[in-house]
């Protein structure tokens, strides 16, 4: 073996090192001083700072944003299940209020539910159908009648909102 050879084999290694070695050493060292730094306001837990079981579970529940109903705690599983659609699959077009405002509402020009107006115009049966077989760029649904019955419900609490 040559001084050439020798030399390209350590510049080889050398390299191999910059390339795998480095990024882990720096890696470690970043990590190493995250952990023993402490934040600077860092209190000794009490029994105060504790949820009391006396507190109902109530109080401690999100608080709905504007314009977003509510089911209460006594509410049907058809309630909790109208809501949970409502959520899930109208809200992004309609807003949780139903105005219209929802993420992808401007984009497909979703009606502003809430409107008195529009609400006068509209059957419950009219709604329903809409649900149901779709309009425009709205898709239909497959829910059971219940589910569509109770979003009618509540498109209709909704007006003047």
């Amino acid at each position: 073996m040559t001084k050439r050879d020798r030399s390209r084999g350590a510049a080889g290694v050398r390299r191999l090192l910059r390339t795998l070695l480095a990024p882990w050493i720096l890696s470690s060292m970043f990590w190493a001083g995250a952990c023993d730094s402490t934040p600077a306001d860092l209190r000794e837990w009490k029994e105060s700072d504790h949820d009391r079981p006396d507190e109902s579970q109530a109080g401690r529940a999100a608080r709905p944003q504007r314009g977003q109903v509510q089911p209460s705690a006594s509410a049907s599983p058809t309630a909790t299940l109208v809501e949970v659609t409502w959520r899930n699959q109208c809200a992004a077009c309609h807003g949780m209020a139903g105005r219209g405002d929802g993420p992808q509402g401007p984009m497909v020009r979703a009606p502003d539910l809430t409107q008195p107006e529009w609400q006068a115009k509209v059957t419950d049966e009219q709604i329903a159908e809409v649900i149901q077989t779709g309009k425009n760029r709205m898709p239909k649904f497959d829910f059971p009648p219940d589910v569509v019955k109770g979003l009618v419900g509540r498109i209709r609490a909704s007006k003047g909102r």
